[in-house]
């Protein structure tokens, strides 16, 4: 019999981050309770108002009238997803005392079996309540450099597998939008969904002139489903506070709902697919649909349409025949992608999730779902190009005074915890630059990024940022999404051959 065994303290620690969220997603359900008390309070004061003055009370009981009619549905969301959180916190909780009880030759398969069944759980109730709470999963669902294994594969159906809408539903959606019969307005029409995801499904269609397009639904009602999310995510980031360095709350819950909200209209992200469809048709190797005309309103939209396998798929497909040249070239190709919208264009799709790339059976990237899209200001956009190539150069003392000059803000006044913040975001980049040349560029572990997080957590809590530009919050969302792609791929590529086109200027990248 082998002696009892403790987690790997890499391992406890990483269960120890996830009981924090899920203890405060508990906390969060127990304040809405208290509001719920709250609202009754505020219906008595309303109604003993409206005895004395009807007219000075009718606002009153106008907003108590919509706020409490909301409640119903987000008591069952809140307790849905709390009762989830819940019992993947308790499995957590009693894993460890379990596992110094089991064979250390048995506890990795224990610990794997434990991951996948609370992935499925949590992959179950995402899909179940979709809204924002899918978007979440969506983007979990990218992180295999933070994530267990059994949870980024459970996860990544909610990339474009979420429950489909019953189709009755979408044709009502399509004829009320459109404002004609579907027989009227498409050759023909796939009931059934190719992909579904939060905010919307997408079907393959024929218009009458004959091309194949690519309908894109928004799922009906959602913008009150929306609404109530946002309530949650308030609560959910007014509980977890405590658990976290101080920091500028207020921005990141601002700039979340901002650009959640955008991609309840479709005719905006119609304008940014165009836009960015025509500022990459220089790239030989990107491609991006275009919008249908006559076919794109706020519920509705209507593109060309591009067969594509799931960027992930593909990488793991290279990864598995040991095509590491191929995976290497898709990463680098992405990565230029990037650099060129946020650094040339100053407009990008702010959700780069592996469900919106795809790759076509000739090797070309394709950029989906620009309903997350993020203009920077001229200031802003100036400022990122020279914060890279401050970062790249390893000159602290500029980096610092650019990021101040950006808007970023420390309580101390001092730029230390921006420092450390700007390296967590481009260390990676700034490593295979320096490093790749030789010959020796290492990608860091899991158990690296999990000290690298911690440094970072000691130092924003000596020091918080109490201030920063609400464009650093996209632009945080797209990197670090990025990141865990090349640091769980691990691709060798020499990174200079995309930054020194885009940190020389558009004068000299031609050149390049």
């Amino acid at each position: 019999m082998e002696t009892p065994t403790t987690l790997p303290p890499s391992r406890g620690e990483g269960l120890r981050a996830w009981l924090n969220v899920m203890n405060a997603a508990v906390s969060a359900l127990e304040h809405t309770v208290w509001q719920g008390r709250d609202l009754a309070e505020q219906a008595l004061a309303t109604w003993k108002k409206l005895g004395k003055n009807a007219e000075e009370a009718k606002a009153d009981y106008d907003a108590l009238r919509a706020e409490a009619a909301r409640w119903p549905a987000r008591v069952d969301r809140l307790k849905t997803t709390g009762l989830m959180l819940t019992r993947i916190t308790a499995s957590y909780r009693l894993w460890g005392i379990r596992s110094a009880f089991i064979p250390r030759s048995k506890v990795d398969r224990a610990l794997n079996k434990l991951h996948r069944r609370n992935a499925i759980l949590f992959r179950d109730v995402s899909l179940q309540q979709g809204g924002a709470f899918l978007k979440v999963g969506q983007l979990l669902s990218a992180r295999a450099d933070v994530l267990p294994k059994a949870w980024v594969e459970e996860l990544r159906v909610l990339q474009d597998q979420a429950t489909a809408v019953p189709f009755p539903q979408i044709r009502e959606v399509i004829e009320a939008e459109l404002n004609d019969s579907l027989e009227n307005l498409f050759q023909s029409f796939d009931p059934e969904p190719i992909a579904a995801a939060s905010i919307g499904q997408v079907h393959r269609a024929t218009l009458k002139d004959g091309r194949t397009v690519a309908v894109k639904v928004q799922r009906p009602g959602l913008a009150e489903i929306i609404e109530l999310d946002m309530t949650l995510l308030r609560l959910f980031v007014e509980s977890i506070r405590s658990m976290l360095p101080p920091t500028d709350f207020a921005t990141i819950v601002s700039e979340i709902e901002r650009s959640v909200r955008e991609e309840l209209d479709y005719r905006q992200e119609a304008r940014w697919m165009q836009h960015l469809g025509d500022f990459l048709d220089v790239l030989p190797n990107v491609v991006v649909p275009r919008p249908v005309t006559g076919y794109c309103t706020s519920k509705v939209m209507a593109s060309n349409f591009i067969v594509g396998t799931p960027l992930m798929v593909e990488l793991d497909r290279r990864q598995a025949e040991g095509d590491h040249a191929g995976v290497s070239d898709l990463l680098g190709q992405l990565l230029d992608l990037y650099l060129r919208q946020v650094l040339q264009a100053g407009i990008f799709q702010a959700d780069p999730h592996p469900g919106n790339l795809l790759v076509t059976p000739d090797g070309k990237l394709v950029l989906l779902d620009f309903g997350c899209t993020m203009q920077l200001s001229e200031t802003f956009r100036n400022g990122y190009f020279k914060v890279l190539g401050a970062a790249i150069m390893d000159e602290r003392e500029t980096l610092a005074n650019l990021l101040i000059g950006m808007g970023f803000k420390t309580r101390s006044g001092r730029p230390d915890t921006l420092l450390m913040f700007a390296d967590a975001l481009l260390s990676q980049i700034k490593r295979a630059a320096s490093e790749m040349g030789k010959g020796d560029m290492q990608w860091p572990s899991a158990t690296d990024l999990l000290q690298a997080g911690q440094r970072l957590l000691a130092q924003a809590e000596a020091d918080p940022v109490e201030k920063m530009p609400a464009e650093f919050i996209m632009l945080a969302r797209v990197f670090t999404t990025l990141g865990g792609l090349f640091v769980h791929y691990q691709p060798r590529l020499d990174v200079h051959t995309y930054l020194i086109p885009h940190l020389v200027g558009p004068a000299l990248s031609n050149v390049w």
